[in-house]
This record gives C-alpha cells, structure tokens and sequence, in this order.
C-alpha cells in the first residue's frame, strides 16, 4: 500500500504543485542561478541514485553531510528554503521514480562510511530511503550515524501504513528540523 501512496502522492504533487515548483526554480535561478542541485545517493540495497533537490548551497561547495559544511556556504535563499523545507520538494520526482518513498530513512552520501555501517548492521537498506520518517521529526540528523541507524531500524521494525500519514502530517505541520547546517 505504501507504495500505491507514494504514486498517487508524488504525481498529484507535481502536477498540482507544477507552477509552485517553477516559481521556486525561477526565484532559485535568479538568485543563485543554478537552482536545481543532483547528488549520488544511497538507496535500497545499498544501491546508488541521483537525488534531486533544490540547490540550497553555493555550487561548488564540497558534496559532504550538511553538518560538516562551512555555514557561509548556505545562500540566504538556501536558508529559507530549508527553514521551511521546500528545498525537498523535486524528491517528489525521485519517489514516483521508485528510489524513494515518502517516509523511510533519509539517504545518505557514499562517503559517510559510519553511518552506512551502522544501517547495514541494522538491515535499514531493505527499505527505500525516504524524504521524512521518525528520525527527522525528532530532529535527529546525520550528526550521529549510531543514533540516526538506531532510530531508522526502530521505524523500519514497527512500520505501519498509520506510521506513514503521520511522518508526513508531523514534517507538514513543522515537526523536526532537517540536517543540522552550521550558522555562519
């Protein structure tokens, strides 16, 4: 079922939300002129994917976890993408896609090598990652790999299709804060 909700959700968000998403694109290609960023992945089975976001550093900034990159490398435009988190929006394409679900363990890059570590032990890539899940509504970033591998195998191992609507109603309604970025 999930995955009937995950299609059903991320085409209606596209096409309902195409002009929303091009007035982002455009605000974001004004701004800081390359608005759409694309990143390799971690996906189901440890296989790698090109996640899709808006771009919400400066381009040329090092492809490492948000925690270890310089605060003054997030644009002001970044900033408040983040803040409200629609620089996750063009995921949509990656869930439709079939890479990622809605609600499922956020993917990681092939260099967090702990972290990867940490969900093999604990079978998290059975799953496919997710835009949302318990880890980001408790505000629990990539920060610490033992911590965020235990939370996602703990969502993993109790999921519900009523787990599913209420990550996506928590993240909605503002709960958690995404990955930790340093301020400048």
């Amino acid at each position: 079922m999930q995955r009937f909700f995950d299609l059903a959700f991320s085409a209606a968000g596209l096409i309902l939300g195409g002009p929303f998403l091009f007035l982002l694109w455009l605000a974001g290609f004004f701004m800081i002129g390359s608005p759409l960023f694309w990143q390799t992945r971690v996906g189901r089975d440890l296989k790698p994917f090109m996640l899709v976001k808006f771009r919400t550093m400066k381009p040329g900034t090092a492809s490492v976890a948000s925690h270890l990159v310089d605060g003054a490398a997030i644009t002001r435009w970044g900033r408040f993408l983040r803040r409200t988190k629609l620089d996750e929006l063009p995921q949509l394409w990656n869930v439709l896609k079939g890479e990622m679900s809605l609600v499922g363990p956020r993917p990681c890059l092939f260099n967090q090598e702990e972290l990867i570590q940490e969900r093999a032990k604990r079978g998290v890539y059975e799953a496919r990652p997710g835009i949302t899940g318990l880890a980001q509504t408790r505000g629990i970033d990539m920060s610490n790999p033992v911590l965020l591998a235990e939370t996602d195998a703990t969502m993993l191992a109790g999921f519900r299709l009523a787990d599913y609507f209420r990550y996506i109603f928590l993240t909605i309604a503002g709960q958690g804060q995404g990955d930790h970025a340093p301020s400048r």
